[in-house]
């Protein structure tokens, strides 16, 4: 039986996110709450998982992620929804140690082998992160869903918010662009071999880095680009470290067959949700074509790490990428004191 895992998911990895300002207005209404003194990062700034102290030495961090498939190819799948999961534990300086596994399958649909399959290309992330999963939950929902729980342990003293950057800053991205603009051309059915190949690699690398990263004082902020695409996530620690940012877009990093793919109009939906969310804080240069603007927003699924660093560290944060299998690491700007808004050059 030949399963396309895409055509039971109306939209496919991050891209199936809430948008910011629907999100935003959901969450307005929420009471006010106790917030307990060893509670460092809760919902307040937006950021990438939930840190808890636990004693001088020790703080847990813990998040949640999960969705649709993005690819048709179940142990792909598989190995997607955990990576990128599992990055947000690396996104805040911490190691992982844990997962839980979150299953919803159509069952009435789908074969126990491809189910078999998913969940088998999640173990296999968890074992390349050195993590067991111990557990977990599962569902007969009417779209397959998959994900992991993942737990991390930080030194209280080293965990990366996104909201910790500084004036001077400069700006690091882990990972090129244009998972979002892959994923709907493979839906097309007009994804290349070798595009496959360049966005299954990119988002099934861990993000490692981040775990580095802890340990050094000139790295003040750190993210993963997900979902909301690059610029909403460096809106995020734009509004959370009250500073305004520049990128030069011909500094950021494409994914080759994205770029291409770009040129020719392929773009997910998400990109224009994602524009209409946020849009009104971007500054565009004049001369920006659609397939650029479409990239910027691109929702990336298992995206890299977004760092805010000291500028005399730039060669050192790259250095840790690079010695990790990172080649697509670079510079991409710098933040600056004003207004939270993004200024693309």
């Amino acid at each position: 039986m030949n399963i396309k895992l895409t055509e039971f998911s109306h939209g496919g990895g991050c891209g199936c996110k809430i948008s910011p300002s629907v999100l935003s207005e959901i969450l307005s209404t929420m009471p006010g709450r106790i917030i307990p003194k060893d509670l460092m990062v809760g919902i307040e700034s937006s950021d990438d998982a939930a840190v808890y102290r636990l004693n001088a030495a020790q703080a847990i961090v813990a998040t949640t992620d999960f969705f649709m498939p993005i690819v048709d190819d179940p142990f792909d799948f598989g190995r997607i929804a955990a990576t990128n999961a599992i990055s947000d534990i690396y996104a805040m300086g911490a190691q992982p140690i844990l997962a839980l596994a979150i299953v919803g399958m159509p069952i009435d649909k789908l074969p126990v082998e491809v189910i078999q399959g998913i969940l088998k290309g999640g173990e296999s992330v968890c074992a390349a992160a050195g993590i067991p999963i111990g557990g977990g939950h599962s569902i007969d929902s009417v779209e397959p869903i998959y994900g992991l729980v993942v737990l991390g342990l930080v030194h209280p003293d080293h965990v990366k918010r996104n909201d910790g950057a500084k004036a001077g800053d400069a700006l690091i991205l882990g990972k090129g662009l244009g998972i979002g603009v892959m994923s709907a051309a493979l839906k097309k059915g007009l994804l290349s071999e070798e595009g496959y190949r360049q966005m299954v690699a990119s988002t099934t690398q861990l993000n490692t880095p981040g775990s580095a990263l802890a340990n050094m004082p000139g790295v003040h902020a750190l993210t993963d680009v997900t979902g909301f695409g690059l610029l909403g996530h460096l809106l995020e620690t734009c509004s959370g470290s009250k500073l305004s940012a520049q990128i030069e877009f011909d500094s950021l990093p494409l994914l080759p067959v994205a770029e291409e793919l770009a040129k020719q109009g392929h773009a997910p939906g998400a990109a224009a949700r994602n524009w209409a969310s946020y849009g009104h804080k971007v500054a565009l240069p004049a001369a920006m074509q659609d397939w650029q603007k479409n990239l910027l927003c691109d929702p990336q699924t298992s995206g890299g790490l977004l760092v805010a660093c000291a500028q005399e560290d730039v060669e050192s944060v790259l250095e840790i990428f690079n010695q990790q299998g990172f080649s697509f690491a670079s510079m991409i700007g710098s933040l600056h004191a004003g207004e939270p808004l993004v200024v693309v050059k």
